[in-house]
């Protein structure tokens, strides 16, 4: 079902940013899909992975994948189909040959009007993820992809992961902990990425830092021209 839900939604988006799907085929009752050949993987391995094949992001390429998957999601509220992604996370970007950032796995995507609540007695994403208000209500909004596009965010300033158990109970949820250290520039350097090695510039830093943190706000209510 899900697989069958992403060969309808490719099958008729097409954007720089989004993974192409070249086919598809049975393979007895499973659906095997076919999409182009992604040569640096998903973000996530860049971001968290070890071992010598693993090399860390320079600043200018977070900024360039960040920005082909924010082009990637205004393309996908703004087409005719209005679609809500649901599951917008490190390791649904993945990177070509040239860091340029494409969208993939689109099984929990839904369609309808942006401007609505979609009232699901299901949720469906990833936890830590997942917009809160959408997690403890139901209601589905474009705002709620707005909310995973600020974790992606702040993993990228950071290089810690949206959730980990294996972290103090305060710290385990990232959005949580990281709000106080967002808003407060003074702090922001405590907690960035070791890997950059202080390679970034500190105007920029902050400026990603503030947007993450809108994108974070807590609002259920939809907002009202």
């Amino acid at each position: 079902m899900i697989r069958l839900k992403e060969v309808n939604f490719l099958g008729c988006l097409s954007h720089p940013n989004l993974v192409k799907l070249f086919g598809y085929c049975y393979e007895g009752t499973e659906l095997l899909l076919v999409y182009e050949f992604m040569q640096k993987g998903s973000l996530k391995n860049h971001l968290f992975g070890r071992g010598s094949i693993v090399q860390p992001l320079a600043w200018d390429i977070r900024l360039k994948i960040l920005i082909g998957a924010a082009r990637g999601l205004k393309f996908l509220h703004a087409s005719e189909k209005q679609v809500i992604y649901r599951d917008f996370k490190t390791s649904n970007i993945l990177l070509d040959g040239s860091y340029n950032a494409k969208l993939s796995s689109f099984g929990l995507a839904k369609m309808g009007p942006a401007s609505q609540s979609h009232i699901t007695t299901r949720v469906m994403g990833t936890y830590g993820y997942a917009a809160p208000e959408y997690v403890s209500t139901g209601h589905l909004y474009v705002k709620s992809d707005v909310y995973g596009f600020g974790i992606v965010m702040v993993e990228m300033l950071t290089g810690i992961r949206a959730l980990d158990t294996g972290r103090p109970v305060a710290q385990q949820n990232l959005s949580d902990w990281v709000k106080p250290y967002l808003a407060d520039l003074r702090k922001l350097k405590n907690i960035m990425d070791p890997r950059l090695e202080g390679r970034y510039p500190s105007k920029e830093a902050g400026q990603m830092a503030q947007l993450a943190l809108t994108c974070l706000e807590f609002e259920p209510k939809p907002a009202h021209p």
